[in-house]
This record gives structure tokens, C-alpha cells and sequence, in this order.
């Protein structure tokens, strides 16, 4: 039987397959499903680790013990746990270790686009690369067996693309392999698990011999392989590339890599003598072209290729064709000439973001930001927050600003989930370095902007199994806070009382806004009503930014089908013109 997966359903279900008995990730799209998906399988056990890092050295324990594992994160999730990932490349496991890293090429859900292939050369460890969810499945398998032959992690690199799109999968489990329950005594071994220098330096020259065995392996292995055609045109390329370019290049003699680290030398120098021109097509860094170059071979690349963005057929056709490589011009399909209205993102209706942003605004405070739902802040009509590097950066960055000094009021702010990912230790460096700033917590309950995880202030495992509520505000304290305000967002003159004390004190303080996820607890309370007599039509009510509010010639109106009762409109309304049911 074959089944529509996505790549990350085929993930999990390769993992399933393969006998993995621990999966961890922290939510991150384009990776998310993957550990989500994993959790349905009785045999493994998954969890949403804080970051990471904490996820990969979970995975690893695992590995340490003999059994299978799998942790899974987005690119940028990969900086987090680089130091994780360098020092498994040195000790090696005992059982196989399986990471899967989704790049996001074109940026649809992230702040830069990074080449994780990179990665897998910087701490000297194997990645494949899969082009379809069929391909997905197999190569978690094929991953760990690496992983346990060669004593290495083993990274599989996906992207948005692969990881979303659906291809059909074969379900057969017949080579299932079943995890053992026997419990196993751990293997002490110092020199090779306890990484201090002296055992460091012994642990290298093994990483640098592996790397040559890969190499050797590479070669052979039946994932890379030549699919001959006409040698006018020899195409190198991998991943889901390999699709788009198949498609442009139906008659070409292309060389697709499944392993695109360590590459194989001699296959790739083979297969340029066997074609005209060598042509090289991979999405973001030149990685394969730069190999192939460093070879003494001319290829045609990057000069032809972007640099950046994500590919299609149609982009590589156009370019193709424009670089002489096709002879067919692309269709010139006319755009239909019709003007649609922006649909920028923006916070959801009734949304408790909202509150904290308009009151940060109308105190006309400079806000360091972070990553999450609250980004959209930074959005007009709020426009309300005037950074976002990474997540925890906020905290760290208005330290950073207020110890210099400027003009005018700061303040920074981070998510439930962020703060137990990355916003804890920079909390600590204010409090502990004397600092004076404000730290806002947006306790929304729930890990909301990939799709409503578990975070360990939900109460709630990935498994659904009820687990201890790491209480913010106790941690807060805990750190040592002195000042420390929770403030319901919806009260926003409280709100704004609040922050400006806070703000204009000079010791650091913490605000907690806390008020659940709107969509996750699906509430909906009594829409409140205009009074079209008293309503001048002034506009204020619009500065927050809610969907259900719209303007007419006289006055302003609430669509109750978007509207979820939250009644800040009314808060806000400087007129009173704006009731909810309970004042009517």
C-alpha cells in the first residue's frame, strides 16, 4: 500500500521503521511535524525539548545507551546546538543518531536563509540529502546504519519544500525493525566519552580517518548515483532540486547525490569527463559547486543560479533558458491585471499581544524584540517593536542598550516559550550586572506561532500526558526579581499604569502579561457594539489593529463573525462609544 506523506510524516515514519526509541525537537517550522509525528508511534518516545541544544543532548544520551535516536530542528535551531553536535562528532555513539535540519530557503517562516550542508563540514559528520517523502523514509534508516557503522551523529538536510510537500510513500513495514526491551548496563568508557583536552586531541585523528572512510563510502553508495541521458549536459545537483531540475532537464545526463557530505571525488570527476558541460544546480551556497571547482573543474553555477531564494521549474527554466542551456523559452503565461489588496500578517482577533502593543506605543517605549506571534507588534497599525535577531536576543539587547544609555523609555519582550528556550540566562545577566531594565513576558500558555506545542508552562507533554507547570513567575523570583507585575492584557489602563512605572523606575523589573492563546482556547465572548450616535469616527479604535474593525463614511464598525468578544476596542474607545454587552 503507498500513502501521500509529507517529508516530515516520511521522517517519522523512517524512524518508526528504522527502530528509533527517542525523538526530540524543539517546535520550529519547517521541522515541526517530524517529532509531532513521531509521538503517534507507541514504540518511540518523543518530547518538545526548551531549545535545541537540550533536545540533541537528549538524542544523544540515548544514543549513548545503544538505542536508535532521532532529534529534529530548523536551520537556525542548528546554531543553538552546534556545541552539541562538535563534541558528538568527537565521542562518537554507540547507538545510531539521526538528525534532521530543514533549511527554509525564500525565508517563509524565518530571519535569515543559512546553508546547513555547511554544518555538516564544519564538525566533520555525513548528510544526506532526500528529494521526495519516499526518499525521506529510506534514508533515516540508511542514516542511522551510517550513523552505528562509522560511530557518528549523521545529519539529513531538508527544506521547506520537501518537508510540506506530499509524495507517495510505500507503507509496507515488513522490514520493520522492532526495538529491543531489554534494558542494557551503560559502557563506561572515559577516553572516548569525556571530552578534556587529552582525550580530545586522541579523538581527532579518529573524526579525520572516518572522514576519509565516508569519503570511500561515498563512491559506492547507491544513493549517489548517474542517470545517463544526452552528455551535451551533465547536471550535478541533489535534494529537491534534483525534481526541478529532472523536469527542466528531461533529457540530461544528471549525477544525483543522496550524500552530499563527504562528496564523492572520484564519481564527480568521472562523470565531468563523461559530459560537455558540467552544470551544477543546488539551492543557497555554492557548497557543490565550490568542491567541484576546488577539483580543477569548470562548471557553469552560481554565475547562472541565485544565490538566494527558493527554486522552482520555472525559475531554473528561466534561467536556463536565458544562460543558453535550453533551447525552449519558458511559456509566456500573461498575468491576469487585477489589483489586489495587501494582506500583510497580523496579530489573530481578541489576540492579548494586541493590548501590551498599543499600550508600549501610546508610552512611546523603544521595544527589543523576539521571535513568536508578538513579532507581528512591529506591524502597523502598532508598529510597536524595533528589533528581532534571534530568540532570546531581546532581553540581552536591551541590556546591552540601557547600560550605554539613550533617550527616551526601553523595554524588551519575549514569549512563554522563548523564555524557557533562550530568555532565562539573559534575565540572569540583568539581574546579576546590576542592570535596570524592563523584561516583558507575553504568558500566552502555549507555544503558538508553529502551531500550538506544548512548551513546560503548559502543564501538558508532547505524549498528552499531564507533567509539572514550570510556574514563570516562580522561576522569575527565583532569579532573584525583586519587582515582578503580572498584568492581564485586556485591562489596559492597568497595562499602562504598569509599564510605566516599571519602566520609569531604575531598578529591573519583570512584567508577565499573561492571558491564553485566543485560538487555542477558542474563546468567544458577547461582540461588543457600536453606538453609532456617540461614535465620531475618529480612528483610535482602528490603531490597535484588529481584523473585525472596519471604517464606514460615518462610523465604525465590528464584523461578529472575526470578532471574539475581547472587548479592547471598548477599552481604548476615547468616546465611549464602543459598549460591551455587559454595559449596555
Amino acid at each position: 500500500m503507498k500513502k501521500l506523506l509529507s517529508g516530515n510524516e516520511a521522517f517519522a515514519f523512517g524512524a518508526y521503521l528504522a527502530g528509533v526509541q527517542l525523538a526530540a525537537a524543539y517546535p520550529g517550522t519547517p521541522s515541526t511535524e517530524v517529532v509531532k509525528t513521531c509521538a503517534a508511534y507507541d514504540t518511540i518516545y518523543a518530547e518538545w525539548s526548551p531549545n535545541e541544544k537540550v533536545a540533541m543532548d537528549v538524542a544523544i544520551g540515548a544514543a549513548y545507551t545503544g538505542r536508535r535516536a532521532l532529534c529534529a530542528m530548523k536551520h537556525v535551531g542548528m546554531n543553538v546546538a552546534a556545541e552539541s553536535l562538535f563534541y558528538s562528532s568527537y565521542t562518537g555513539l554507540k547507538g545510531g543518531l539521526v538528525i534532521i535540519n530543514a533549511d527554509d530557503p525564500g525565508m517563509h517562516s524565518s530571519q535569515n536563509e543559512q546553508d546547513n550542508r555547511n554544518y555538516a563540514k564544519f564538525a566533520k559528520v555525513p548528510m544526506l540529502e532526500p528529494s521526495d517523502s519516499e526518499e525521506a523514509k529510506n534514508y533515516v534508516r540508511i542514516a542511522l546504519e551510517m550513523s552505528e557503522q562509522f560511530d557518528t551523529p549523521v545529519m539529513i538536510r531538508t527544506t521547506t519544500r520537501l518537508s510540506h510537500s506530499r509524495t507517495l510513500v510505500d507503507m509496507d513495514e515488513s522490514n520493520r525493525v522492532i526495538p529491543t526491551d531489554e534494558i542494557p548496563a551503560y559502557e563506561r568508557n572515559i577516553p572516548k566519552y569525556v571530552m578534556v583536552p587529552a582525550n580530545a586531541r586522541r579523538r581527532h585523528p579518529v573524526v579525520e580517518e572516518r572522514l576519509q572512510k565516508l569519503a570511500a563510502l561515498a563512491e559506492t553508495l547507491d544513493i549517489n548515483k548517474i542517470e545517463p541521458g544526452n552528455d551535451e549536459i551533465g547536471i550535478i545537483t541533489s535534494g529537491v532540486v534534483y525534481q526541478y531540475a529532472r523536469e527542466v532537464f528531461p533529457t540530461a545526463t544528471i549525477l544525483k547525490l543522496g550524500m552530499v557530505w563527504p562528496l564523492p571525488k572520484q564519481m564527480i570527476l568521472d562523470f565531468a569527463k563523461r559530459v560537455k558541460k558540467l552544470v551544477v544546480i543546488e539551492e543557497l551556497d555554492p557548497f557543490i559547486e565550490e568542491y567541484v571547482k576546488v577539483l580543477g573543474l569548470n562548471c557553469i553555477g552560481k554565475d547562472v543560479y541565485p544565490i538566494m531564494g527558493e527554486f522552482s521549474p520555472s525559475l531554473i527554466r528561466e534561467v536556463s533558458y536565458k544562460a543558453s542551456l535550453i533551447s525552449e523559452a519558458p511559456a509566456n503565461v500573461s498575468a491576469v491585471n487585477i489589483e489586489l489588496p495587501m494582506r500583510p500578517p497580523m496579530l489573530c482577533p481578541g489576540c492579548g499581544h494586541r493590548g501590551l502593543f498599543h499600550a508600549l506605543k501610546r508610552l512611546d517605549v523603544s521595544v527589543f524584540g523576539d521571535i513568536g506571534c508578538y513579532t507581528l507588534g512591529a506591524a502597523p497599525p502598532l508598529a510597536a517593536m524595533h528589533t528581532c535577531g534571534c530568540m532570546g536576543a531581546g532581553f540581552g539587547v536591551v541590556h546591552g542598550v540601557d547600560k550605554v544609555g539613550v533617550k527616551g523609555r526601553t523595554a524588551a519582550v519575549l514569549g512563554d516559550s522563548t523564555f524557557f528556550h533562550s530568555g532565562i540566562h539573559p534575565m540572569i545577566d540583568v539581574l546579576y550586572n546590576k542592570g535596570v531594565s524592563t523584561l516583558i513576558i507575553t504568558d500566552n500558555r502555549i507555544t503558538a506561532m508553529t502551531g500550538h506545542q506544548d512548551n513546560p508552562g503548559t502543564g501538558m507533554t508532547l505524549l498528552g500526558e499531564p507533567a509539572e507547570r514550570i510556574d514563570i513567575e516562580t522561576v522569575v523570583r527565583g532569579l532573584g526579581a525583586k519587582r515582578v507585575e503580572v498584568v492581564n492584557p485586556y485591562e489596559i489602563d492597568n497595562v499602562m499604569n504598569v509599564l510605566k512605572e516599571c519602566i520609569d523606575s531604575d531598578e529591573p523589573s519583570v512584567v508577565i502579561v499573561r492571558y491564553p492563546c485566543v485560538l487555542n482556547v477558542k474563546e468567544k465572548h458577547p461582540v461588543p457594539v457600536v453606538d453609532k450616535e456617540a461614535c465620531t469616527n475618529c480612528g483610535t479604535c482602528l490603531k490597535i489593529g484588529c481584523p473585525p474593525l472596519t471604517k464606514n463614511e460615518e462610523y465604525v464598525a465590528i464584523d461578529s463573525i472575526l470578532c471574539n468578544g475581547c472587548g479592547l476596542c471598548a477599552e481604548v474607545c476615547p468616546f465611549n462609544a464602543i459598549k460591551k454587552p455587559e454595559e449596555q
